[in-house]
């Protein structure tokens, strides 16, 4: 009898909504082949990660196994999918399959990153990768974006569809339709294993097509009075699309805002899957025609701070400058946790007079996500014997698990970190591996656990005092101590300046130190510190952060 398992483990996307990042093993014991799907990102929020430019998983489990990592697949070319590949590439040191269009975003991430870029092998759907025990081929889907793919993954302990991000759209403008024969056929043939998009088990209608917006946005836009801007992902390049021909079918010259939003569009037209994106203007031509003659397509429907929307929202962009009368249409939804953000920007355009349009009546945007009827349906056309729940918040996760298991399917939630065994009859937990995350803040990338974001919210919180002392040869202070507060109250209840406040009590404090103390450099600066947080409680009712600087002349 076989010892060989197959094994799957998320160290991202499950449990949240982002960070997508899937191994799958098979071998025996701690001596599994491995590979992995999906290298993604999620963004910071000032509340938890202040400063932080993307967050990534932690490969640590990965990296202590390099040896048995096969390869790394790419299913699309979304953020929370690809967008970490340059940046932890160095870390798994594994060539890189997708297909056409991911494979050019994917190589752009590995230029900038100053990674190899022929690391990244592009695949027809026609191939299979075989690489040890897996035998692996891309599988065509709809998505918000072109050429999305799940994964058949088969094994000598079965096959394996991961479906990737999808929904069941037979005419979405840009990319592959649904193909019902084609994962009818793959349930025919028999899959062990089903690991599912999660994200709208909560949405109880079935989802719709790209093909049904045009008719509203067209509408909208031609109603509209003033200059239209519009926002969408940048990504969605259908969803671009739909908008730039709503704008030329109601009279209106198009222009495209945002560096993001012109690279996935020039990229798509590069792999020959924009066959007729209407002509488009530069900002400055754009800035010659009437208000009324123009529509902007920008980037920022999340908020972003950078992005063309806010910017706009704030005052100017390249030129443009919204104005009343004006409309500003939401082509989107509004990631959890980027209520806030977006929130702003709507508060912001509303006090210029702006109309601003969102999707709340579901007529400008429809979901790249299947609703809970296509997943069922999906269920139906691939039968698998056990179903895998992933890409979803644990309420997504647990919600999928137990319809699944109302249709007669073995299933198990498996958060990051969980590792399944899918080796028998239904999936089993093997193990639990501690996973964390990876912040890129700057050019640096740091463990959330290394304590750099905790120290810079400790001082956002409670601000810094900065205090500098010079001790002489003989071991005593060089003149008074002085102090720097940042991020504090200028005055206290004394009405005096706090660092004058801070550096009287510290002289006084100072000339009654032993002699002992004042040689001992830890014990100095913890005196110091304790007298700096406790003159600071009087003062103004809080203990900042302090950091004391030690100087001492040599004799």
């Amino acid at each position: 009898m076989s010892n060989d398992r197959l094994i799957y483990l998320p160290l991202g996307g499950a449990g949240e909504v982002g960070m997508n990042a899937y191994v799958y093993g098979y071998g025996p014991k701690n001596r599994e082949r491995l590979i992995l799907v999906d290298v993604g990102v999620t963004f910071p929020d000032m509340d938890g990660t202040p400063g932080v430019d993307l967050i990534m998983a932690d490969m640590a489990w990965l990296e202590e196994r390099l040896d048995r990592l096969e390869a790394i697949f790419i299913t699309h070319a979304h953020e929370d999918h690809v967008g970490g590949l340059g940046h932890l590439w160095s870390r798994l040191r594994a060539p890189v399959y997708c297909r056409d269009f991911t494979a050019r975003i994917a190589t752009k991430k590995m230029l900038e990153a100053g990674q190899p870029v022929e690391q990244v092998i592009t695949i027809d759907l026609s191939e299979t990768v075989e690489l040890g025990p897996f035998h692996i081929r891309f599988l065509p889907i709809a998505h918000s974006l072109p050429e999305a793919s799940g994964l058949l993954i088969e094994t000598p302990a079965g096959r394996l569809v991961h479906t990737g991000d999808f929904k069941l759209d037979m005419a979405p403008g840009v990319g592959e339709p649904f193909d019902e024969d084609l994962y009818r056929s793959l349930g025919d043939e028999g899959v062990d294993v089903m690991v599912c998009d999660s994200t709208n088990i909560f949405s109880p209608h079935p989802g719709r097509s790209e093909s049904s917006l045009p008719p509203a946005i067209t509408e909208l836009v031609r109603q509209a009075p003033g200059m239209v801007v519009a926002t969408t992902f940048a990504s969605n390049v259908a969803r671009v699309r739909t908008l730039a021909k709503a704008a030329r079918a109601a009279g209106r010259s198009v222009c495209l805002l945002g560096r993001a939003m012109q690279a996935m569009v020039r990229t798509a037209t590069e792999a020959k899957l924009l066959h007729d994106f209407p002509p488009t203007v530069s900002a400055e031509e754009a800035n010659e025609i009437p208000r009324e003659n123009l529509m902007l397509i920008v980037t920022g429907s999340q908020g972003e701070r950078r992005a063309a929307s806010a910017q706009l929202a704030r005052g100017s962009y390249l030129g443009f400058e919204l104005k009343e009368g004006d409309t500003f249409l939401f082509s989107s939804m509004t990631i959890p946790g980027n209520e806030r953000d977006v929130l702003k920007i709507v508060n912001a355009l509303s006090e210029k007079g702006v109309d601003v349009v969102d999707n709340s009546q579901g007529q400008f945007h429809v979901s790249g996500h299947a609703n809970r009827p296509d997943l069922e349906r999906m269920h139906d056309l691939v039968r698998p014997r056990m179903l895998v729940p992933m890409h979803g918040e644990h309420r997504h996760l647990r919600r999928h698990a137990l319809l699944a298991s109302s249709r007669g399917m073995a299933s198990a939630i498996a958060p990051n970190g969980v590792m399944l065994d899918l080796t028998g009859a239904e999936p089993v937990v093997a193990e639990y591996v501690d996973t964390g995350r990876l912040y890129l803040d700057g050019t640096a990338i740091y463990g959330a656990l290394d304590g750099v974001v905790r120290e810079r919210m400790k001082v956002a919180l409670n601000g810094l005092v900065m205090v500098t002392l010079i001790i002489d040869e003989d071991g005593m202070p060089m003149g008074d101590a002085w102090a720097d507060c940042t991020g504090l109250a200028r005055e206290g209840r004394s009405k005096r300046p706090l660092n004058e406040v801070i550096e009287d009590e510290l002289s006084e404090d100072l000339q009654r130190t032993p002699a002992k103390v004042m040689a001992s450099d830890d014990r100095l600066i913890e005196l110091i510190r304790r007298r700096v947080r406790a003159c600071c409680l009087d003062e103004i009712g809080k203990k900042p952060e302090v950091t004391v600087v030690v100087s001492r002349l040599s004799e």
